[in-house]
C-alpha cells in the first residue's frame, strides 16, 4: 500500500520527520519498503494560461500560444491537439528544468519563436503516458509554481503488510496506528447522515448469508456522472496507484482508499428487477469491467438482479451495468463478504484487484452505511443528484463477532520478560480501540470489529509490545534452574543405534507412514490394514505394520536412478490392528544390496549375503551388553526360507533378518537380491549395566573338535549344548568349519568347533583339559546326538 503523507497528516500530524515516521511505522509492524517523492525532481515550471492561440504559419499540426504565467505574457509554439483559448496548463519557462536533466531554452520551431514549453503530465513525470497536455482546473492561480500548486513534494510511502492486516488497507486505518502510538488524537473523516431527497429504494434479497450477511446500497438520481474529478481527488487516486477513470468510479475508490471499505456502483437503470445475492450456477457468463468473459463456477459469490448475475462478489463489477458518462442513476453497492468465501476466489479466475485484496484479508463488519454515507456526500458535492434512503439488509447472526479475550499480568511478563502498569495496559489497548474491563487477575478484552487478528492472549501482548515499541525492550540475559534429570544407564538412546549403522555405512531415510494397499498385502499377507479415511493419494491408502515397504520403495527409486549398492535404514512407528486399538510400536529397519564395498582395483567383488546383513544386526545387539539373544531359522512370508532368521531373546521374537523372497521381489520387479532387517527398538532399548570382570592371570588355551550330526541341527544348537555341559573353564565355543561330502552318511554333517577354555586360579594342566574336552563331548551327544567324527 502506497501512504501519501500529506493526506495522511490531515488525520494525525505528529512531530516527526518521514524517515522518523517511516521508522515508527515499521516498528509498528507496518513494513516500509521505501520512500519517494510525488513526482521527479523538476523546477521553472508555473500555471499558465493560454491567452490566445493562432495557427502556425508553417506547420499544419503546430499552433502558436500566448501563454500569460510569468512576468509578462510570452510566445510558445505547442503541438498538443487539446490546446485552446484559456486553457490553464502546467508551463515551463525558459530556463526551467524538466525530469531527465531536460532544460527549457529560447527555440525556434520552423522559424517561429518559442519562449518555453506547455507540459503534459507525461513530462513532468505525474504519468506513464498520456495524450495532450496536462489540463487544469479553471480557478488554478496563474504564475503559481506548479509543484506548490499541487504539493508534489509529498512522500509517498510504500508499506508492505502482512495479510492478518487489513485494517491497515485505508489511510483511516495507517492514521489509527500512528495516532495510537505517538498519543496524537486521530481527525477522522466528518461524516454526517445525507438527508434523503427521494423515497426510492431498490429491493436487496440475500440467498447467500453466510458469505454476505451484510449488505448495503443506496439509489442516487439526477447525478452528472460525466463530471470532471476534481483536481484534488484524482491527484491523491494517482499518488496511491490508482488510475482515475470518471467521477463516480473515482469517488468509490477513494473512499475505499480513505477507509477501507471496497465499493461499486450500478448503472441504476441497466439494472433489470432487485438486487439478489447468491451462489453462481455453473458455467454462468458474465463479462467484468475489463472486458474479460467469465465461465462461473457453481459456488462462486455474485451480485446479480433478477436477470444475470452482473458482478462478481467483491472482486470486479459487470461491463453490462458499469457507468458510463450518459449515467443519470446510481445504486451504491457497499457490502460485507466473508473472508473464508472470499478465499481465492479472484484468483480462480486469474484476476487480483485492490477489492479482492481487501476482502480477503477482511473488512470492517461495522463500516458499510458509513462508507455509503462517505461516497453520497462526495457524489452530491461532484456529481450532484438526489438521493434515497440507504437501505440495508444483514442477519446479524452471521456477522463475525469478536470475543473477549482474557489478558493476565503474570502472562504478560512470562513472554516478554517486562512488566507493565495495569493502568499501562488499559491506556494502551483503549488507544487501540478495544474494549477494557479490569479482572483480578488481569483483563478481559474486546478487540474492535475491524481487528480481525485478535483471538487469543499472545495476540493481546503483541499489541502491547508493539505499541510499547520492540525498541525499548531491555536486553536481559535468560535465567533458569534446571533441574538435572535421573538418567537410566541402562538404556540406550536411539540416537547412538542410528550411529552404529551410520558408521557401517547406512543411511538413513525418512518414508511416509502409509503405503499403497497392495504393497501391504504383498509385506503382511496375514495382517488387517488400517485405512485413511483422507488418503493424499491411493498409492498411500493404509498405514503401514512394516518399515520394510517404504525402504524397498526407496531401494526402488534408487535403483532406477543407477545406484546399484546401497545401505539404509529408518526409525520409525509401525501400525497393527488389534481387535478395535491400533497399536504402535517404534522399529528399527535396514536394507543393503549391491557389492559389499564400492569398486575398488585391490578386492574382488562381492555381493552382500546374509551374514552381512546379521553382522549388523548383532552390532546393534552389541549395544545391550547382552548376549542372550538367539537367531532362528524363519518362516516368513516375505522372506527367502533358506536365508532369514527370526532374532529371539528371552524365548521372544523381537525381529527377523534376511533375505527378500524370490517371488515377492519377481512381483515387485526387484531384480538384485536384498537383504533386509527389522527390530523393535523396545526390546533391545534396555541393557546391562557396564561393570568391571577380572581377568585371569593364566593361560587360556584351545582344544578343537569335529562332531558329526543330522543336517537339521544348527550351528546355535551345537553352541547351546557345549555352553550347557558342566565345563566351569569352558570360556566360549567358536564354530570354524562345515563339512558335508564323502565318508560321511546322507543327512548329515561335520561341524568344527574351537573350545576356549581358561582358569582364573591356575594353568589348565592337560588331564584338566582332557576331561573338560570329554564333558563338553557327552553334552554335544546327550544334547544333539553327536558324534565325535573319526
Amino acid at each position: 500500500m502506497i501512504i501519501s503523507e500529506q493526506w495522511l497528516r490531515e488525520y494525525v500530524n505528529p512531530d516527526l520527520s518521514t524517515e522518523t515516521l517511516a521508522e515508527r511505522l515499521t516498528m509498528l509492524g507496518l513494513e516500509v519498503d521505501g520512500i519517494e517523492l510525488a513526482a521527479p525532481a523538476f523546477s521553472g515550471v508555473v500555471v499558465g494560461e493560454i491567452v490566445e492561440i493562432e495557427a502556425h504559419p508553417d506547420a499544419d499540426k503546430l499552433r502558436v500560444c500566448q501563454v500569460a504565467g510569468g512576468d509578462d505574457v510570452v510566445q510558445v509554439v505547442c503541438g498538443a491537439k487539446n490546446a485552446a483559448k484559456g486553457l490553464k496548463v502546467p508551463f515551463a519557462m525558459v530556463g526551467a528544468k524538466l525530469p531527465g536533466d531536460f532544460k527549457i531554452k529560447r527555440a525556434k520551431l520552423r522559424g517561429v519563436e518559442s519562449l518555453g514549453m506547455l507540459c503534459a503530465a507525461a513530462e513532468l513525470g505525474l504519468a506513464e503516458s498520456s495524450e495532450g497536455l496536462y489540463e487544469l482546473p479553471d480557478d488554478a492561480p496563474v504564475g503559481t509554481d506548479f509543484r506548490e500548486y499541487l504539493s508534489l513534494d509529498d512522500a509517498l510511502i510504500e508499506v508492505d503488510l502482512t495479510p492478518n492486516r487489513g485494517d491497515c488497507l485505508s489511510m483511516v486505518g495507517v492514521a489509527r496506528e500512528v495516532g495510537t502510538v505517538t498519543h496524537q488524537a486521530v481527525n477522522y473523516p466528518a461524516l454526517e447522515a445525507i438527508e434523503a431527497q427521494i423515497d426510492e429504494t431498490l429491493p436487496i434479497r440475500i440467498e447467500a448469508a453466510d458469505a454476505c450477511p451484510r449488505y448495503a446500497g443506496r439509489v442516487i438520481r439526477g447525478v452528472d456522472a460525466a463530471a470532471t474529478t476534481p483536481l484534488w481527488l484524482s491527484e491523491r487516486l494517482r499518488r496511491a496507484g490508482v488510475r482515475p477513470l470518471s467521477a463516480v468510479v473515482d469517488i468509490t475508490n477513494y473512499v475505499m482508499l480513505e477507509l477501507g471499505q471496497p465499493m461499486h456502483a450500478f448503472d441504476l437503470d441497466k439494472l433489470e428487477g432487485g438486487i439478489v445475492v447468491r451462489k453462481a450456477a455453473d458455467q454462468e457468463a458474465l463479462t467484468t469491467l475489463d472486458g474479460n468473459e467469465l465461465s462461473l463456477k457453481e459456488g462462486s459469490l455474485v451480485i446479480a438482479d433478477e436477470a444475470k448475475a452482473v458482478a462478481l462478489a467483491g472482486v470486479m463489477g459487470g461491463e453490462q451495468t458499469a457507468v458510463a458518462d450518459s449515467t443519470a442513476a446510481v445504486f451504491l453497492e457497499s457490502a460485507f463478504f466473508d473472508t473464508d468465501a472470499m478465499a481465492g476466489e479472484a484468483r480462480r479466475y486469474g484476476l487480483h484487484t485492490d477489492s479482492s485484496h481487501r476482502f480477503e484479508r477482511g473488512v470492517d463488519p461495522q463500516l458499510q452505511e458509513r462508507a455509503i454515507e462517505r461516497a453520497t456526500q462526495l457524489i452530491l458535492e461532484i456529481c450532484g443528484g438526489q438521493p434515497g434512503p440507504v437501505s440495508l439488509e444483514h442477519d446479524e447472526q452471521k456477522v463475525p463477532q469478536r470475543p473477549a479475550v482474557q489478558l493476565r499480568a503474570e502472562r504478560i511478563e512470562r513472554l516478554l520478560g517486562l512488566r507493565f502498569e495495569k493502568q499501562e495496559v488499559v491506556d494502551i489497548l483503549q488507544r487501540l480501540g478495544m474494549g477494557v474491563a479490569v479482572l483480578e487477575e488481569g483483563w478481559r478484552v474486546t478487540p474492535p470489529s475491524f481487528r480481525f487478528d485478535i483471538n487469543i492472549e499472545a495476540d493481546l501482548i503483541e499489541e502491547l509490545v508493539r505499541i510499547y515499541g520492540y525498541d525499548r525492550v531491555p536486553r536481559t540475559s535468560a535465567a533458569a534452574s534446571p533441574a538435572i534429570q535421573r538418567r537410566d544407564e541402562a538404556a540406550r538412546p536411539v540416537q547412538r543405534y542410528k550411529e552404529v549403522l551410520v558408521e557401517r555405512g547406512y543411511q538413513e531415510a525418512i518414508c511416509y507412514s502409509f503405503i499403497a494397499p497392495d504393497w501391504f498385502k504383498r509385506f503382511d499377507p496375514d495382517g488387517e490394514a488400517i485405512a485413511l479415511a483422507n488418503p493424499i493419494s491411493s498409492e498411500l491408502g493404509v498405514m503401514r505394520s512394516s518399515l520394510v515397504p517404504g525402504l524397498v520403495k526407496t531401494l526402488q527409486y534408487n535403483l532406477n536412478r543407477q545406484q546399484k549398492r546401497l545401505k539404509l535404514f529408518e526409525v520409525g512407528l509401525s501400525f497393527v490392528s488389534q481387535g478395535s486399538e491400533t497399536v504402535q510400536k517404534n522399529k528399527i529397519a535396514g536394507l543393503l544390496c549391491g557389492e559389499i564395498l564400492p569398486e575398488q582395483w585391490n578386492h574382488e567383488a562381492r555381493a552382500v549375503d546374509f551374514f552381512d546383513a546379521k553382522g549388523d544386526v548383532e552390532a546393534l545387539l552389541a549395544l545391550t551388553g547382552i548376549d542372550n539373544y538367539r537367531f532362528e531359522a524363519a518362516d516368513l512370508s516375505i522372506l527367502h526360507p533358506g536365508q532369514s532368521a527370526f532374532i529371539v531373546r528371552d524365548g521372544v521374537r523381537i525381529g527377523y533378518v534376511g533375505a527378500l523372497h524370490p517371488q515377492l521381489a519377481r512381483g515387485i520387479k526387484l531384480k538384485q537380491r536384498t537383504f533386509v532387517f527389522e527390530l523393535d527398538i523396545a526390546a533391545i532399548q534396555t541393557g546391562r549395566v557396564a561393570k568391571f570382570e577380572g581377568l585371569s592371570e593364566f593361560p587360556a588355551t584351545r582344544r578343537d573338535i569335529a562332531v558329526v550330526v543330522d543336517a537339521e541341527v544348527s550351528a546355535q544348537q551345537l553352541i547351546d549344548a557345549v555352553m550347557a555341559s558342566d565345563v566351569p573353564q569352558l570360556q566360549s565355543v567358536r564354530v570354524f568349519d562345515l563339512y558335508q561330502g564323502e565318508n560321511l552318511k546322507a543327512g548329515s554333517k561335520s561341524v568344527a568347533l574351537g573350545l576356549i577354555l581358561q582358569d582364573f586360579s591356575s594353568t589348565l594342566t592337560e588331564q584338566e583339559i582332557e576331561a573338560a574336552v570329554e564333558r563338553a563331548v557327552a553334552g554335544l551327544e546327550n544334547k544333539v546326538g553327536a558324534a565325535l567324527r573319526e
